[in-house]
């Protein structure tokens, strides 16, 4: 298993669009990937598991990834995080 932290610079924060696209990255591999925030935790391939969570502005959240292709799982959702201006 692989996790690492993020943290939401997003102005809007993790809302319907962003999070569309995360769950879409999430969708392409194999591995059971998770989103944790503020003590929960979310399947990263759920839309409206991701959007349950309210992620604002400033959030910290953890990404973790369990499974055959987790590095490379991990390492797309990072650059896919970084591209789309959501988080650092």
């Amino acid at each position: 298993m692989v996790e690492q932290k993020f943290t939401v610079i997003d102005q809007s924060g993790i809302h319907a669009r962003p999070a569309t696209i995360i769950v879409q990255a999430a969708g392409k591999f194999a591995s059971e990937i998770k989103l944790e925030y503020n003590g929960k935790s979310v399947n990263l391939k759920s839309i409206m598991g991701v959007m349950s969570l309210g992620i604002g502005q400033g959030a910290e959240i953890k990404i973790s990834a369990d499974g055959k292709d987790e590095q490379e799982a991990l390492s797309t959702l990072q650059e896919t995080l970084n591209q789309e201006g959501l988080a650092k």
